[in-house]
C-alpha cells in the first residue's frame, strides 16, 4: 500500500491536545486578538477557515522553538509569530480560491463563492496585512528585524510562485513542465513551511545555522505536503478533501501526477488534449481520472513525496533527541502516510 497504514493515527491530534496544549491555547487567544481589529469585516465563512485548519504551520513553528527551549515557557513573540503565519497562510488560501474560482474550501463555501470576488480580494489582503502587523509586534531586537524581511520575502515568493503557475504553458515539453512544477511548489507551499520552522527556532534564540537547518526540514515537508495534496485531487472524494474532485483537470492546473500521466498516456490521449486546451474537460471526469489511476503516475508522485519526507528527517539528526524532535519526525512521515 503506497500510502502507508490507513489506520495510522494523525499525530497532529496528539500534539495539539497533549504535547503543545498550553502553547496552542496561547496561540488561539493571540489569533483571536489579532483578528479583533477586523471583526466587523469578517463573517462566519472566514472564521470557519481558521477553525477548520490543521494548524500544521503554527504547530511546526512551536515545535521548532521547543526543540531548542525544551520545557521552558515560550516567549510571547514565538506565540505571536505562530498566529501571524497562520493568518498569512489563510490569506494565501483566500487568494488561491479567487484565482481558481473555487466554490469550496475545507468543505464549506469559499470566501469568493460566498461574498464575491471583490470582497474576497480585500478580505485576503486584510489577513496578509494583519499577519505582518502581528509579526512586527513579535520582534524586539535589531537582529530579529531581519525576520520581518524574511516574512515579506516569503510573501513575495509565494506571489511569484502563483504567477508562474498561472503562466505555465501546458505545451512545454514534459521535462520543462516537471521542473516548473517543482519550482512553483517550492515557492508556493514549501517556503511557508520552512519559514514557520526557521522563525520558530530563530525567535527561540537559536544560532543562524540551526535556524536554517530546521528551515530546510520544513521546506522538504512542505514539498511532500503539496505533492500529496495534488494526489488527493484524484484519490479522495469531496467529503474528505473539501474540494471538487478533479478540480486540477477542470482548471488545467499542471501537477506532478498529471505530468507523469501525460508522459505515459501520450499526446493524443484526452488528458493531454484537455491540459493543452484542445478540448474542454467533460462534465463527467471519471473516465479521465480512471485513466490517470491506470498509469504509474500515482506511484511515481508518491515516491517523490516520500523521498522529500525522508530527506526532511536527515535535517533533524543534527538536533538532540527529545519528544519535540520525535513529533517533527512524526509530522514528516505522516505527511506521506495520510489516508488516500
Amino acid at each position: 500500500m503506497y500510502a502507508g497504514d490507513k489506520g495510522k493515527l494523525n499525530p497532529l491530534n496528539h500534539i495539539l491536545e497533549n504535547l503543545l496544549a498550553q502553547d496552542i491555547a496561547s496561540f488561539e487567544e493571540t489569533l483571536k486578538s489579532a483578528l479583533e481589529p477586523q471583526a466587523r469585516h469578517l463573517t462566519d465563512t472566514e472564521h470557519q477557515i481558521y477553525k477548520r485548519g490543521k494548524k500544521i504551520r503554527p504547530v511546526m513553528l512551536l515545535l521548532a522553538a521547543r526543540l531548542l527551549r525544551g520545557e521552558e515557557e515560550l516567549s510571547h513573540k514565538v506565540i505571536k509569530a505562530s498566529a501571524s503565519l497562520e493568518m498569512l497562510h489563510v490569506a494565501t488560501l483566500i487568494h488561491d480560491d479567487i484565482i481558481d474560482d473555487a466554490l469550496l474550501r475545507r468543505g464549506l463555501s469559499s470566501v469568493n463563492a460566498k461574498r464575491g470576488t471583490n470582497a474576497a480580494i480585500l478580505v485576503g489582503d486584510l489577513q496578509f496585512v494583519q499577519a505582518i502587523r502581528t509579526f512586527v509586534d513579535a520582534v524586539e531586537t535589531n537582529s530579529e528585524m531581519g525576520l520581518v524581511k524574511m516574512v515579506l520575502d516569503t510573501a513575495f515568493k509565494i506571489c511569484t510562485g502563483e504567477l508562474d503557475e498561472l503562466e505555465t504553458n501546458p505545451n512545454w515539453n514534459l521535462v520543462a513542465l516537471r521542473q516548473r512544477y517543482f519550482d512553483v511548489i517550492e515557492r508556493k507551499t514549501a517556503i511557508l513551511f520552512g519559514l514557520a520552522c526557521e522563525t520558530g527556532m530563530a525567535l527561540a534564540k537559536a544560532h543562524t545555522g540551526e535556524s536554517r537547518r530546521i528551515g530546510f526540514y520544513g521546506r522538504r515537508v512542505g514539498r511532500a505536503f503539496q505533492i500529496m495534496d495534488d494526489l488527493f485531487d484524484f484519490l479522495q472524494d469531496e467529503a474528505d478533501s473539501g474540494k471538487q474532485v478533479g478540480i486540477d483537470l477542470v482548471r488545467r492546473r499542471i501537477t506532478l501526477p498529471i505530468i507523469y500521466a501525460m508522459e505515459e498516456l501520450g499526446a493524443s490521449h484526452p488528458l493531454s488534449q484537455i491540459m493543452r486546451g484542445d478540448i474542454q474537460p467533460p462534465d463527467d471526469l471519471s473516465h479521465v481520472i480512471m485513466a490517470i489511476k491506470g498509469t504509474q503516475a500515482i506511484e511515481r508522485s508518491y515516491a517523490d513525496a516520500r523521498y522529500d519526507a525522508l530527506d526532511a528527517l536527515e535535517y533533524l539528526k543534527h538536533f538532540p533527541q527529545n519528544r519535540y524532535r520525535d513529533a517533527l519526525e512524526e509530522i514528516a512521515l505522516y505527511t506521506v502516510d495520510r489516508k488516500i
